[in-house]
């Protein structure tokens, strides 16, 4: 009997790689939190924070006490990182004064009466659907509301609506109503070891009440009618809800009320990220995967029809005649290799797309592991922003490889145009929409401090390891081309239509952007509708596809075109992935009009912009991908045949 064979070391390899992958796409709530866990006792004070107002129908976030709502004394801004300021965010103090354990019924805050000016500003922020998002201990507060196709099955709503709108019974006027009284539930997990607290949740239910009170008004003192802590008269619904109106007096209240909680610390953002829809990304992933297998297939197929039965042919020296009619592709060895056409911009392409490539790879890694957690705000753009200045070194190093490669020798001019080309370009759409932002006045706008810093950063960083790399990549032996070039360029015959360069470009563009369209849905939802995107694993998994899909539709487009003896596949191979850009722009304009409720030219504008911003970072990405895929790929086979 002959002995089993074990499997080799590399496919168990695969195997676990693939295992963990996996578990990684599955275990979607994992992380590593951002900050270290507070224990509280009971009656120590918590600090509530404010954060912005944020609407999904503007996309413009403004400033808590841009509305008029009760301040304290001193209003003090959080310190907040570099990503939390490009998002938007300020976080400040708030009047309101929680204790541990130590529950209220119906706190007055605060009386304000609304002038013309006031009641306007309120009623513009209610038809807008702003919501008030608050923070404690970390934690953003949510809206509990129960789902309608699900028994006992909870969604989480960031924050709470400014207000409402409605109509009085056997009124057809429309009223805006205002949420003057928050019904707080702080949930805490109890560690009997140390017999202290954790907060765990954070939850509020907002109602619109009309409170009314006897004798004199006597501030935080006075006793209200509609709810007192003394009779225990609890506010449980908006049936008389205070309007807003010129000269109505509106009484801030709110109740806090402590559960207990099974939940523990180290799990206690699992509800806020719980997904519904995994089946949906799982689908997401298997469609993928079909894309890949298909492109594999055709790609194997060629390889092994390439290197096997052509190269073996041409290597046994059939003649001339034969090898034409067989492989077109080896008739073009003396031109495949000669330097296109505008080979300093391609060299800036590819070089950028080195930097793109760099800073996203290692950003999904690092979130897959959990060090960008949803708990530390405004991670994640600061961990893009710096990996993007630091992958600088490897663009200048491509750059200046591939433009030695084409004969180059002002590698300076190069590592220039590489440091400022497509930054200037990006920088110069951002400022353009954040000049839209501060016209609106909202507190999304960059402030000049901000902007001075991200500009440091371009020019005091980027801009000297961009020409690092550059130095080292020139100062590197040239590429050495694995046939000689002719002299006179060879005339390409006519081609069939399907090969007209244009048409293949864009049916090279469909594949990549079909393997990561669903997964694009998720994150514009994430970045456009205020949902928290932590599942990193699908990511992770998607990138890589979208990577592959990249090369191997490139790679079968480009042996293609040799075949039919057209050598003009440099940049057509940037292109040829590249147009997948194209229809993300397109998907994202789809989603525009089918998903979103935007109706101000701003924020549509805002849109736009931002999105126009991805696809030219997506075109470059894909770009390179396929560049380099297509650039192995005929070094390869020309380096296998024979020249004579």
């Amino acid at each position: 009997m002959g002995r089993k064979r074990s499997p080799s070391p590399n496919l168990q390899i695969a195997a676990y790689l693939w295992t963990a992958l996996l578990f990684a796409a599955h275990c979607h709530c994992f992380y590593l939190p951002g900050v270290a866990p507070r224990d509280f006792h009971m009656g120590d004070d918590l600090k509530v924070k404010v954060n912005k107002l944020s609407s999904t129908k503007t996309q413009l976030p403004y400033s808590y006490y841009s509305l008029p709502y009760c301040r304290p004394k001193n209003v003090v801004d959080s310190a907040e990182n570099l990503g939390e300021v490009l998002r938007g965010d300020r976080i400040e103090n708030s009047p309101f004064v929680f204790k541990m354990r130590e529950p209220e019924m119906c706190k007055i805050l605060c009386q304000n009466t609304l002038n013309a000016k006031t009641a306007k500003e309120f009623k513009e922020k209610i038809n807008d659907e702003y919501r008030v998002n608050m923070i404690l201990d970390n934690l953003p507060l949510v809206v509990p509301i129960p789902r309608s196709d699900q028994e006992n099955s909870i969604v989480y709503q960031h924050g709470f609506h400014v207000g409402l709108k409605g109509q009085y019974a056997g009124s057809k006027d429309q009223k805006h109503f205002i949420h003057n009284h928050l019904a707080f539930t702080v949930k805490y997990h109890k560690d009997i070891m140390t017999d202290s607290e954790r907060i765990v949740g954070f939850e509020v239910k907002p109602y619109s009440v009309k409170h009314e009170y006897e004798g004199e008004w006597k501030d935080v003192n006075t006793r209200l009618t509609t709810c007192d802590p003394h009779a225990k008269r609890v506010v449980t619904n908006s049936e008389s809800p205070q309007e807003v109106e010129d000269k109505q007096q509106i009484i801030f209240t709110y109740d806090i009320e402590f559960q207990p909680s099974d939940v523990k610390w180290a799990s206690r953002w699992d509800t806020y990220l719980l997904m519904a829809d995994d089946q949906i990304h799982w689908f997401s992933i298997v469609n993928s995967l079909m894309i890949v297998l298909f492109l594999s297939g055709m790609v194997a197929m060629i390889m092994l029809r390439t290197l096997y039965r052509d190269i073996s042919k041409y290597n046994q020296l059939e003649t001339q005649e034969e090898a034409q009619e067989e492989t077109g592709w080896k008739l073009v060895h003396g031109d495949v290799f000669r330097p296109p056409t505008n080979s300093d911009l391609l060299c800036i392409y590819v070089g950028t797309g080195v930097q793109f490539f760099g800073m996203i790879l290692i950003t999904v890694i690092f979130a897959v592991f959990g060090f960008l957690s949803p708990s530390n705000r405004g991670g994640l753009m600061t961990a893009m922003l710096l990996l993007w200045v630091f992958m600088g070194l490897f663009a200048g190093y491509s750059a200046a490889r591939l433009y030695k490669m084409f004969k180059g020798s002002e590698w300076k001019k190069i590592a220039l145009k590489t440091a400022f080309m497509f930054p200037a370009t990006l920088f110069t759409i951002f400022f353009i929409l954040n000049a839209i932002i501060w016209g609106e006045k909202s507190s999304g706008a960059v402030p000049f401090g901000t902007m001075f810093a991200l500009v440091l950063m371009w020019f005091g960083i980027s801009v000297p390891l961009v020409f690092i790399g550059s130095y080292i990549g020139f100062k590197k032996p040239a590429i050495e081309d694995p046939v000689k070039t002719n002299k006179i360029p060879r005339q390409i015959p006519e081609q069939a239509w399907y090969m007209n360069p244009a048409f293949s470009i864009l049916i090279g563009g469909v594949l990549p952007f079909g393997a990561v369209f669903i997964e694009l849905f998720f994150i514009l939802t994430s970045i456009w509708l205020h949902q928290f995107y932590y599942i990193f694993g699908f990511l992770f998994i998607v990138f890589i596809i979208l990577i592959i899909t990249c090369a191997e539709i490139t790679i079968v487009l480009c042996y293609f075109q040799l075949c039919s003896e057209d050598y003009l596949w440099w940049w057509r191979s940037y292109l040829t992935s590249g147009s997948s850009a194209l229809y993300l722009f397109l998907y994202a304009t789809f989603y525009f009009f089918a998903k979103l409720e935007i109706t101000k030219a701003a924020s549509g504008i805002l849109y736009f912009g931002y999105m126009l911003i991805v696809s030219y970072s997506f075109f470059v990405l894909t770009g390179t991908v396929g560049f380099y895929a297509c650039f192995w790929f005929t070094r390869l086979i020309y380096s296998s045949v024979k020249i004579d």
